[in-house]
């Protein structure tokens, strides 16, 4: 006897995974967070003329001054590469300086300069707004607890990261 042949299942459908993840998918749900987050304040920033990632440098070198490359690479999470190119178009349109060390030829600052702390305090008001916005929607409790367990996540895992158990592949 034969079987008849099976139908097949409809577009888009996916059989149920036979691997056994007990968990959520933490890095997919960030991603979705992250980029809730980010489209409430990209309009601000593409009406602006400015990218977000360099907005990321805008603001990390408002909050501290001047700092080099790496520094801003690892705090503003942009690869090397990424980050040479964004540095380039940000000095090439007046945004940024760069300046050798006097102490190591080698080594470069990174500085804002009076065109992008102009921009900085013309969108200052409208990326408030957003923050505001975004406190409305969530409530000021659960803002300031989320920013405390951010602060607490990013803490704790960087900490156990030296110290953490590296699974061979």
């Amino acid at each position: 006897m034969s079987r008849p042949p099976r139908a097949a299942p409809p577009l888009g459908h996916r059989p149920p995974s036979r691997v056994a993840l007990k968990r959520r998918n933490l890095p997919l749900l960030m991603l979705r967070a992250r980029e809730q987050v980010i489209s409430l304040f990209r309009p601000v920033l593409n009406a602006n003329g400015i990218t977000e990632q360099q907005w990321r440098v805008v603001r990390l070198l408002l909050d501290t001054g001047p700092l080099e490359p790496r520094q801003i690479g690892e705090r503003c999470n942009l690869s090397s590469p990424s980050l040479a190119g964004v540095l380039s178009r940000m000095e090439h349109t007046g945004l940024v300086r760069r300046k050798r060390l006097l102490t190591d030829q080698r080594r470069v600052n990174v500085s804002l300069t009076d065109r992008s702390r102009a921009l900085a305090g013309r969108i200052a008001p409208q990326i408030e707004a957003v923050y505001a916005h975004i406190e409305t929607v969530l409530g000021e409790d659960f803002s300031e607890r989320f920013y405390r367990s951010l602060d607490e996540v990013i803490a704790k895992l960087k900490q156990n990261a030296k110290a953490a158990v590296r699974v061979q592949v």
